[in-house]
């Protein structure tokens, strides 16, 4: 196992954390985790070196917290560093920080967390949970003993991103979605080397975006793979990707077999800063270029046809259709439109055409926002 820095702590965490969140199931139920299986290979993995694990409170529909607490007895706690989660959207006042972590205690058996993330902040729960108070009382956690180190993972724009790092010096770490084809999206690029130089370490989730970078490779993608002079799984070069950046600290992988958990730990144990050539590097780039081609809608997020008067979130949409489209995984895509407000959704547009004149892209805007509500939207019972 290769072994990196974490910010400024004086820790080696390994290349490979281990995600708790798609963790193998009994028949299909996302609340029944195969323990047996999944203890097999949480421990397999610490047995190698893995010393960082990664879960929420509401992974696997609540209990991914519990099977962890239990898949770490036997001294596999003592062996690894433990992260989770607030749940940021479900806090109503000042006093849910406390009763959510002591439960989250009580389900992981264990005193304290070593890293406790605030749970994907974005601009609308990163206010809330400021102007309750969350950082004070995070001190204070801290302060007695139940929380080792404080972070935050992160789902929004850069903007939003850099006023969290910027707002507060109790900040140890973050979490942000990164992968060779987001390098633009969320915190992107500019994110991850923002934190670093602010000190933070940074911890990668989706480095496979969901997986969606290893199944039905579109044909043109896997010409370009297939053309390398050095062979690879796709999901090895999508992880070498990330762990090329000497910002990374930690790349979270949520697997769900055991032989994922073996491929991925032979990839971490050959992997580290700038082992990728020029020549590798531009391939990854051809293999972006391609992905991207797939798209349906040219829309570059440039975000000149917002507001929209009706509420509309129209780049977020676009981009999960577009990800619908090139990656062909419709259910996750369904999934992701659901997080949007459901007032940000497309069926909100009343076609006033006042985005047609703003879109550089000369995009048609309500066409595509119909044809999106179509594939998207849950159906309603007739």
């Amino acid at each position: 196992m290769e072994y990196r820095t974490f910010g400024k702590l004086d820790w080696k965490p390994s290349a490979l954390g281990f995600g708790a969140m798609r963790l193998p199931t009994i028949g299909g139920d996302e609340g029944k985790i195969d323990e047996a299986k999944a203890r097999r290979m949480i421990r397999y993995a610490i047995d190698q070196g893995v010393n960082y694990v990664d879960t929420a409170y509401p992974y696997h529909q609540g209990t991914s917290e519990p099977f962890v607490g239990r898949a770490l007895r036997d001294g596999y706690r003592e062996r690894t560093r433990l992260a989770t989660k607030l749940p940021c959207w479900r806090v109503q006042t000042a006093a849910d920080f406390d009763r959510f972590l002591n439960e989250q205690l009580e389900r992981l058996y264990t005193d304290y967390v070593d890293f406790y993330l605030l749970h994907g902040l974005n601009a609308r729960t990163w206010p809330k949970v400021r102007d309750l108070g969350v950082l004070g009382w995070a001190d204070r956690a801290v302060a007695d003993g139940r929380i080792r180190y404080l972070g935050f993972s992160f789902h929004d724009r850069y903007q939003v991103f850099q006023e969290i790092v910027d707002a507060a010096e109790l900040w140890t770490f973050c979490q942000i979605q990164y992968n060779l084809m987001d390098v633009e999206y969320q915190a992107g690029t500019k994110g991850l080397e923002y934190a670093a130089r602010r000190g933070l370490a940074v911890v990668i989730m989706e480095p496979l975006r969901g997986g969606l970078l290893t199944q039905n490779v579109p044909p043109p993608v896997q010409r370009i793979w297939d053309d390398a002079p050095r062979q690879r799984t796709p999901a090895d070069w999508a992880l070498q990707w990330v762990w090329n950046h000497p910002e990374v600290s930690v790349v979270l992988s949520g697997m769900s077999t055991m032989e994922q958990v073996e491929q991925n730990i032979v990839s971490a144990s050959r992997s580290g800063v700038g082992t990728l050539t020029a020549e590798e590097l531009d391939l990854i780039a051809r293999v972006r270029v391609q992905y991207l081609e797939l798209s349906r809608i040219p829309c570059t997020d440039c975000r000149y046809c917002l507001p929209c008067p009706n509420g509309v979130n129209i780049p977020a949409i676009f981009e999960v259709y577009n990800d619908a489209k090139i990656y062909g995984d419709i259910q996750r895509a369904k999934l992701n439109y659901r997080w949007l407000e459901e007032g940000e959704r497309a069926d909100q547009c009343v076609a006033c055409d006042e985005c047609l004149e703003k879109c550089p892209q000369q995009i048609e805007i309500p066409e595509w926002l119909a044809k999106a509500n179509d594939l998207l939207a849950p159906q309603k019972a007739k």
